[in-house]
């Protein structure tokens, strides 16, 4: 039993690292990565495509500067994701529990720094803004 819940533990793990490297995807295509709605990672829309379809004016330049650049990929983070991986095969099935949790972690403040960023973008927008925002990053149906 204890072997079958360990090996269920090693799934979960490199599940989540898996998970967790989806999330340090940039910004990159208007669709999600899968088409099953609820639930499904963001892929955010190409920010050249956005900046375009929303047409700012000079006075948004600089939330729009803030939002692009919390939309970068972090390097760094993509780079821990890889180290991760690649480390699975060399851990014991809590200490893969224990990186799948930091890596989780990590991904969940990068989604709160970039929340952050585009709620304080958006609020700079203009209803019609935000509705060709809201359109432009809407899931695939």
């Amino acid at each position: 039993m204890s072997s079958l819940r360990s090996l269920a533990l090693a799934a979960l793990a490199a599940a989540c690292l898996t998970a967790a490297g989806a999330h340090a995807q940039p910004y990159s295509g208007r669709d999600f990565d899968d088409d099953s709605g609820y639930g499904a990672q963001p892929r955010a829309p190409n920010l050249d495509d956005l900046h375009d379809a929303l047409k700012l004016t000079p006075a948004q330049d600089d939330a729009w500067r803030a939002f692009a650049a919390a939309s970068a990929p972090d390097g760094a983070q993509q780079a821990r994701a890889r180290s991760a991986q690649q480390m699975l095969p060399t851990l014991s099935a809590p200490q893969r529990v224990d990186l799948s949790i930091a890596a989780m972690e990590a991904d969940l403040e990068t989604l709160r720094r970039r929340g952050a960023a585009l709620k304080a973008f958006y609020a700079q927008l203009t209803p019609a803004q935000q509705q060709t925002f809201d359109r432009q990053t809407l899931p695939r149906q």
